[in-house]
């Protein structure tokens, strides 16, 4: 059995175990990645965030997306192979591996292979695919960033070509004439979109009476109507009771009776902690009733030498938040001087169109008693909106109505995920919402939306003193 010592072990190689792991080498530690499976990157890389987001690029790219504005909704959709999508998805799978190696390697990050088990607070055992301990570390500090995994219940039929979660759709020999989405979170919405987008009838199926209930009411009925446009169906308020093969297809019975079939089906309905098998009961650990490993503000654990981060800790589980986790766990373990993780940051949703929000909605302003007034910005009235392709999209900027103060952005549509960092930097500087009215922006640009909106609702201020 070989032996090794470290100052920090990372278990998982997502984003979380990648930023502190990097973070960890820059102050000079000795750092050991454990890895499970053959392919390093995590979920986050290898079935999730990255896969995801590079099928969607190929399907906008391939299918001429934006193109369909200027030549007729009606033109037929061209048709796309799964293996056009798959050799896209492979070649940016194949990079961004090859880049976190490189990374490893230069800050001298020990990767290796194998499942972890706790054998104490202060030690790991690394068991090879036959169950065989083969290494044994010791180390001062560990981080665990495991990650998540899709919810299968046991009384749901799947199996690798009709009844799919997150993680089993990207191995889809072809791409299914209906498809029924079960789940309208962000991964069925965001799936479901990209599926639709290709021609696929998808029907989303959920309990509660819309998609993506996080959403600023106003951008999710905008989302709604783009999600239609495209042939998306949204069945709400309704509860799945039974899911069944039947011959060569998916049926789906609520609990109201209603009954509906598909070629295939995505199970979409949450996640849970990745940590079986992995013995933290050994290091003084458990999960919470949700499922997830409890830690206080700076990530330790119960254990305070065992940090976790990202999503195996639960919401918001996000790549761009997993990364900051875990970059402040590895500071505060070795004393470096460090901060609270903020609780303002952006929230990008990748569906089509996408969406991106940062600071209150405006069903939150009203709870709470704001006065508040709104700025918006239509994508038709953007002239780099024409110019790319004519689609569906708005800024709505949230402000104070006495003070200006921005109080929440939320923009839907082409590049909203990009767009959305110029309202977070500006918020982040307590800006108010003169600011993007004295601003000059490079025109034609999207980013003209944020002066748009800001005339507008200010023109609204104006007219009521």
């Amino acid at each position: 059995m070989e032996l090794i010592r470290a100052d920090l072990v990372v278990i998982g190689s997502g984003p979380a175990g990648q930023k502190a792991a990097i973070q960890a080498a820059k102050l000079g530690k000795s750092v050991v990645v454990c890895e499970k499976d053959v392919n390093i990157g995590g979920a986050s890389l290898n079935s999730g965030t990255i896969p995801s987001k590079s099928l969607r690029e190929a399907i906008i790219d391939l299918t001429d997306f934006y193109k369909r504005s200027f030549y007729g909704q009606s033109d037929a959709i061209r048709k796309v192979s799964i293996n056009d999508l798959n050799y896209r998805l492979n070649k940016v799978l194949e990079e961004q591996r090859a880049s976190l190696l490189r990374q490893f390697e230069k800050n001298k990050i020990q990767l290796v292979h194998g499942t972890a088990q706790f054998g104490s607070p202060h030690t790991i055992y690394i068991l090879d695919s036959s169950g065989v301990v083969n290494k044994k570390i010791t180390f001062d500090y560990c981080l665990i960033a495991t990650g998540s995994k899709p919810r299968n219940p046991i009384n749901v039929p799947f199996d690798k070509e009709k009844v799919l979660d997150s993680t089993r759709l990207l191995s889809i020999d072809h791409v299914p004439k209906t498809m029924i989405v079960l789940g309208g979170g962000i991964i069925g919405a965001e799936y479901a979109s990209f599926f639709a987008a290709l021609g696929t009838e998808v029907t989303v199926i959920d309990k509660r009476d819309h998609i993506l209930p996080l959403l600023d009411s106003e951008i999710g009925l905008h989302l709604q109507k783009a999600l239609s446009g495209i042939g998306l169906k949204v069945l709400g308020n309704l509860e799945p009771e039974r899911i069944e093969k039947i011959g060569d297809h998916v049926e789906v019975r609520c609990k109201d009776g209603s009954t509906h079939q598909a070629e295939m089906l995505l199970y979409a309905l949450g996640r849970e902690a990745n940590v079986d098998d992995m013995k933290i009961e050994n290091a003084s650990l458990c999960k919470d009733k949700s499922g997830y490993i409890p830690v206080n503000a700076l990530f330790q654990t119960a254990t305070p030498n065992i940090y976790a981060a990202g999503d195996v800790i639960g919401p918001p589980s996000l790549a761009a938040t997993s990364m900051e986790q875990g970059r402040l766990a590895a500071r505060h373990a070795f004393g470096i001087q460090t901060h609270h993780f903020p609780t303002f940051y952006p929230i990008g949703i990748y569906t089509i169109p996408e969406i991106s929000s940062c600071g209150y909605t405006e069903g939150e302003l009203k709870d709470l008693g704001f006065r508040y007034e709104i700025g918006r910005a239509y994508y038709y009235e953007i002239a780099r909106n024409l110019i790319v392709g004519n689609d569906p999209g708005m800024f709505k900027i949230l402000f104070h109505a006495d003070t200006l103060e921005i109080l929440g952005i939320h923009i839907i549509g082409r590049a909203a995920t990009e767009l959305i960092h110029i309202g977070q930097v500006a918020m982040s500087f307590n800006a108010k919402i003169d600011y993007f009215i004295d601003q000059v922006f490079n025109y034609p640009t999207y980013a003209e939306g944020y002066r748009i909106a800001a005339l507008n609702g200010y023109n609204k201020i104006k007219h009521k003193k």
